[in-house]
C-alpha cells in the first residue's frame, strides 16, 4: 500500500517561499484558463456547465495532493467527452457519477497493485487513433453551437449528428456567427500580442462583450439553455449503487479508467520532458483513481491530467503541486464571487474554444507519419480512429487493441526463421551457414537446423511443419541451435514435445544455445529431462562432437557429402579397413 509517506515523500522536499511565489502565479494563470474550458467540456458531455466547474476545483486539488507528478493539473478533458456523452445518453447524469465513482476504484487500484507500467503496452496507433477521432467528434460538435443552430439534438452516433446539422442547416444564426469568429480569431492571435494571458479567456470575455453590448438576447447563453449557475459546491451526495447498476456500467467505467490512466501519464511523461523530471506512474494512478472517487460524490464528473493545462502551468513557473492545489482554489473562488455573470457567456463563445482544443489534440502530423509508413501500424490507425468516429469509443479501443495484438502476433510469426545447416570450413571457426546444405553436400545422418524468433502459439505450428516436412529421411541426430529463440510458451513447447516424442522413437534429439527462459519452461514441462540433460551444449561445436561419436559407421561407407571436417577421417579409414580385409583374402 502506498502510505502517506509515500504519497508525498519528495514532492515538497526543500520548497521555499520563492517556490510558492512562483506556484502562486502559475496556479491563478491555470486557473482562469481552466474555468472556460471546465464548463466547455460538461456541456459538450451534455451535462451542465457548473459540473465541470466542481470537476475542475475538487478533481484539481485532489490530483496535486495524492498524484505521482509535482507539475500534474487535473480536470475535466476533451477526450472524456465522446465516452461521457455517450453514458449520459444511454443511462442518464446519475449514473454517469456512479460509472465515474468506478472507473475511480479501478484507478485506485491499478495503482496500488503497481499496473501503472501496462499503460505503455497499448500500441501508439491505437492512441494516435482514439485520440484523432475524439478530435473530430468534438469538433463537429461544436459546428451547431459556432452557427447558432436551433433545436439540435445531441445523438451518440456521428453520422445521426451529421444528420442533424444537415437537417437544421437553415436555422443559422448570424448573430452567433460573429461571436464565434470573433472569439476564434482572438484565440489564434492573441497569443503574439498578449503572450501572458491566456487566449481562450480573451476570446470568451471580448465575444461575450461584444455580444451583450451590440445584439443582446439575439445568441444563446449559458443562461438561457442551462440556467443560471449556482455560486456554491453543491452538497455531499453518496450514489445508489446496486449490484445490477455495477453490471450495467462496468464496461464504459473500465473505459473510463484506461482513458484517464493513458491521459494522465501521457500528460505526465510530457511534464517530465519539459522539466527533466521523473513521476511515479503508480502514485499518478492513486491520486487519479482517489480524485474521480471523490468528484462524484460532489456531482462531479471524470477527470485526468490535462496536457495542455499542464504544460502552461510548467511555462508559468511551477515548482510544486502546489501550484494545481492553488489552480482549484483560484476557480473556487471566481465560482464563489462571479458565478452568475457566467450565465451570460454565449455558447457560440464557448464552441471555437473546444474547436481550437480539438485541432490541437488531433495530434494530425503523427497520424499523417503513421499512415505514410503503409504498415500493419497504418491499418490498427485506420480502423481505431473509424471506429472511434463511426462506432464508439468503447468498441474502437477493444477492437484496436485486439487487431494490434493479431498483426503483431503475424510479424513475430513471420520472422520465425527455420533453416538446416552446416559447418562452412571457409569461414572463422567454421560458423553455421545454411547455405552449405545442397542436395551433394548433406549429412544423412545428422540434420542441424538453425532456430530463430519466439516460439509462441503464433509461430509454433510452423516451426513444427517445417521439420516435420524436411525430416524426410529420418536421420540418426536431429540438432536444434535454439541460442536465437528468446522466448517459448506453453504452445510452442507442446509442438516441441509432439517433435522430440516422435523423433526419438528411431533417433536422438539434441539441443545447443538453449537461453533460460525456454530452458526454464523445458524443465517445468519435463521434456527437459525427456530429451536428456547430456543432450543439451552449451556450444554447437560440443553437440555435434556427440552427433558424429553417436553415428552409424557402417552407413558412412561410400557417402560422399562430407557435410563435416571428420567425414573424410572417417571415410579414409573406411577404406583402410577393406584395403586390410582385400590384403588378408589375396594372400590367403
Amino acid at each position: 500500500m502506498l502510505g502517506s509517506k509515500g504519497l508525498f515523500c519528495g514532492r515538497f522536499s526543500g520548497y521555499s517561499l520563492q517556490g510558492f511565489q512562483k506556484d502562486l502565479i502559475s496556479g491563478l494563470v491555470v486557473g482562469v484558463i481552466a474555468i472556460p474550458l471546465g464548463m466547455a467540456f460538461a456541456i459538450a458531455s451534455g451535462v451542465k456547465p457548473e459540473y465541470g466547474i466542481y470537476t475542475t476545483i475538487i478533481a484539481g486539488i485532489l490530483i496535486s495532493l495524492f498524484g505521482g507528478s509535482r507539475y500534474q493539473i487535473g480536470g475535466p478533458t476533451g477526450a472524456f467527452i465522446p465516452v461521457l456523452l455517450g453514458v449520459v445518453m444511454t443511462y442518464g447524469y446519475e449514473n454517469l457519477l456512479i460509472a465515474g465513482f468506478l472507473a475511480g476504484i479501478i484507478l485506485f487500484l491499478m495503482g496500488v497493485f503497481k499496473l501503472g507500467s501496462l499503460i505503455k503496452f497499448i500500441p501508439r496507433p491505437v492512441t494516435i487513433g482514439f485520440t484523432a477521432g475524439i478530435a473530430v467528434i468534438i469538433f463537429v460538435g461544436q459546428i451547431p453551437n459556432f452557427l447558432g443552430l436551433e433545436n439540435v439534438k445531441s445523438h451518440e452516433l456521428f453520422v445521426e449528428n451529421i444528420k442533424e446539422i444537415a437537417n437544421h442547416i437553415d436555422t443559422i444564426n448570424i448573430y452567433s456567427v460573429i461571436t464565434a469568429i470573433i472569439c476564434l480569431v482572438t484565440i489564434l492571435i492573441s497569443p503574439k500580442a498578449f503572450p501572458k494571458i491566456p487566449g481562450p479567456l480573451i476570446g470568451l470575455l471580448l465575444s461575450a462583450v461584444v455580444a451583450n453590448l451590440l445584439y443582446p438576447n439575439q445568441v444563446a447563453t449559458i443562461g438561457s439553455t442551462f440556467g443560471g449557475i449556482p455560486n456554491h459546491l453543491p452538497e455531499f451526495s453518496f450514489p445508489e449503487i446496486t449490484f445490477e447498476k455495477i453490471q450495467l456500467l462496468i464496461r464504459p467505467a473500465f473505459i473510463i479508467a484506461i482513458l484517464g490512466g493513458i491521459e494522465s501519464l501521457l500528460s505526465a511523461v510530457v511534464a517530465d520532458g519539459m522539466t527533466n523530471s521523473k513521476h511515479n506512474s503508480n502514485r499518478e494512478l492513486v491520486g487519479q483513481g482517489i480524485a474521480n472517487i471523490v468528484t462524484p460524490l460532489f456531482g462531479g464528473i471524470p477527470a485526468t491530467g490535462a496536457i495542455a493545462r499542464t504544460a502552461t502551468n510548467i511555462k508559468n513557473g511551477a515548482v510544486s503541486p502546489i501550484s494545481g492545489i492553488i489552480h482549484g482554489i483560484m476557480v473556487l473562488s471566481i465560482l464563489l464571487l462571479f458565478a452568475p455573470y457566467a450565465s451570460n457567456i454565449p455558447l457560440a463563445s464557448m464552441a471555437p474554444i473546444l474547436m481550437v482544443v480539438a485541432w490541437n489534440m488531433s495530434e494530425r502530423h503523427v497520424f499523417y507519419h503513421v499512415l505514410k509508413l503503409k504498415t500493419e501500424d497504418s491499418i490498427v490507425l485506420v480502423v481505431t480512429f473509424l471506429l472511434t468516429v463511426f462506432v464508439n469509443l468503447t468498441t474502437a479501443v477493444e477492437i484496436g487493441l485486439i487487431l494490434a495484438i493479431l498483426l503483431f502476433t503475424k510479424r513475430m510469426s513471420d520472422i520465425m526463421v527455420i533453416q538446416k545447416a552446416l559447418p562452412n570450413p571457409n569461414v572463422k571457426n567454421e560458423k553455421m551457414d545454411s547455405h552449405m546444405v545442397t542436395d551433394g553436400h548433406d549429412c544423412p545422418q545428422i540434420s542441424i537446423y538453425n532456430i530463430e524468433g519466439p516460439l509462441f502459439f503464433g509461430a509454433a505450428q510452423t516451426f513444427e511443419q517445417t521439420l516435420t516436412n524436411t525430416i524426410h529421411f529420418k536421420p540418426k541426430v536431429l540438432l536444434l541451435r535454439m541460442s536465437k529463440v528468446p522466448f517459448m510458451d506453453a504452445t510452442g513447447e507442446s509442438n516441441l514435445s509432439y517433435i522430440v516424442k516422435d523423433f526419438a522413437k528411431h533417433g536422438v534429439v539434441l539441443i545447443s544455445g538453449i537461453k533460460p527462459q525456454p530452458k526454464s519452461v523445458l524443465e517445468k514441462t519435463g521434456l527437459y529431462h525427456l530429451i536428456g540433460k547430456d543432450h543439451f551444449f552449451e556450444h554447437t561445436g560440443e553437440a555435434i562432437n556427440y552427433a558424429l561419436s553417436s553415428l552409424n559407421k557402417d552407413k558412412c561407407i561410400g557417402c560422399k557429402h562430407f557435410a563435416f571436417r571428420e567425414c573424410k577421417a572417417l571415410s579414409c579409414s573406411m577404406d583402410s579397413i577393406d584395403s586390410s580385409k582385400r590384403g588378408e583374402v589375396s594372400s590367403s
